[in-house]
């Protein structure tokens, strides 16, 4: 038998969910072919299978905790039990037939048997009665236990037949009793309610905010920003841009850099606390949150400093796609040194965004609205503004640093040209 064990997730994952099977007992599975979907803490993985066989038996369901190294399924070389046991049935009708020593007939008899007998011993180890993978599932499904199911089976291996035949029997089921406690019942009020298993990316979510806000001395700083001068500075160039990038010049890539140039005029906003040593970050991995189907997810686009306007736009719509498809790898979400969040798309005016863990700081950009703004004691005009705000850990970064990092912004969003000039 070829054991399907969870493999190496990352560093820092342990355990996985079992998200769904995508293979059942009796399927084959050809050589790198997926078996099951685990979910993670970030990240949904297949497991491929290292041998063709066929699936014997799934020893963890959906919505299970499995650990790494873990036994979740076993496959039989070749073909599966059921046709192995088939084959050597049928040699041994050849064998009766054909004019053979007793003896060898009896060999073979005997040999059938106990292939039969051991493929019986794979599926059911050693405990409780003699059943097919197929059948113990439709069991486990059914609620129903297998020593009361009654088999015309010889030697009283217990199949699918029978498990669905007893089903449909009128005696009492194991799961009557169940089904109340496993379905949505209105509460006393008269108002109802549906219950919905947080996934685990869901859960893992908001274990770590709920750490964050416990461990950091958190603390948010704000100010605003007109964005006239990069609006028209788009309008000019974005014609050309689309036609040298085949992307269109959106307002991240200039926070992407703004936000760059302002860490290194600010370099403990680029830091991590490890026990009592502050971890000062030379490059810069900035990780852009985006919403996916199960949560907000993070994935980072590297060495930023490194990239122009054009690559960190293709960076990121290229993150953003593969977050929308679940199709983000570990090595998109790990390793980031400061995050960018835009509420704005979703019309957020103003929030305070939560520290993405371990980082020390990060950035929050909101919608843009027209707003009176004096220009000077006696011109008052409607110029597009946005709030911005800085959440930082107030354990390594002063209030100093934070407001002068958010004002760096602010100098180099409202004078873009600023920007050709950062090393």
């Amino acid at each position: 038998m070829i054991e399907i064990k969870v493999p190496e997730l990352a560093e820092s994952i342990t355990e996985g969910t079992v998200a769904s099977w995508l293979k059942q007992p009796g399927d084959h599975v050809e050589k790198g072919e997926a078996i099951v979907e685990l979910e993670t803490d970030k990240v949904n993985i297949e497991v491929p299978a290292d041998e063709s066989g066929t699936l014997e038996e799934q020893l963890a369901g959906e919505g299970d905790t499995v650990q790494v190294g873990q036994v979740i399924a076993r496959l039989s070389s070749g073909s599966s039990g059921g046709t192995a046991v088939a084959t050597k049935t049928k040699t041994e009708a050849a064998t009766e037939a054909a004019p053979a020593p007793a003896e060898t007939k009896t060999e073979k008899v005997g040999e059938a048997k106990k292939v039969e007998r051991r493929e019986e011993h794979v599926a059911s180890p050693g405990k409780g009665p003699i059943a097919t993978p197929a059948a113990r599932k439709l069991a486990r499904e059914k609620g129903i236990d297998l020593s009361a199911v009654q088999t015309n089976d010889p030697i009283g291996r217990i199949n699918v037949h029978d498990v669905s035949n007893h089903d449909a029997t009128p005696a009492p089921k194991p799961e009557a009793p169940k089904a109340p406690a496993a379905a949505p019942q209105p509460v006393a009020s008269g108002k109802d309610e549906e219950r919905i298993k947080m996934t685990r990316r869901r859960q893992t979510i908001a274990s770590r905010l709920v750490e964050v806000q416990q461990t950091a001395a958190m603390l948010t700083t704000f100010n605003e920003i007109d964005m006239t001068a990069v609006m028209a500075l788009r309008k000019r160039r974005q014609e050309k841009f689309i036609k040298d990038n085949d992307v269109k010049l959106g307002f991240m890539s200039f926070f992407t850099k703004a936000a760059v140039a302002a860490l290194k005029r600010m370099p403990y906003l680029n830091a991590e606390i490890q026990g009592n040593e502050i971890v000062l970050k030379k490059y810069y991995d900035i990780g852009i949150a985006v919403s996916a189907p199960d949560g907000l997810v993070v994935p980072v686009v590297r060495e930023a400093d490194r990239k122009n306007f054009g690559e960190i736009e293709k960076d990121i719509i290229h993150l953003a796609d593969k977050a929308r498809n679940n199709k983000l790898g570990l090595s998109d979400l790990t390793g980031g040194t400061f995050t960018i969040t835009n509420g704005g798309v979703f019309g957020s005016l103003l929030s305070t965004p939560i520290l993405n863990g371990p980082q020390v700081a990060i950035l929050g950009m909101h919608t843009i609205q027209l707003r009176p703004i004096a220009i000077d004691a006696e011109t008052i005009e409607n110029r597009p503004m946005m709030y911005v705000a800085l959440s930082y850990d107030h354990r390594i970064v002063d209030g100093r640093e934070a407001v002068t990092f958010l004002k760096h912004i602010k100098d180099m969003i409202e004078d873009p040209e600023q920007l050709l000039f950062e090393a």
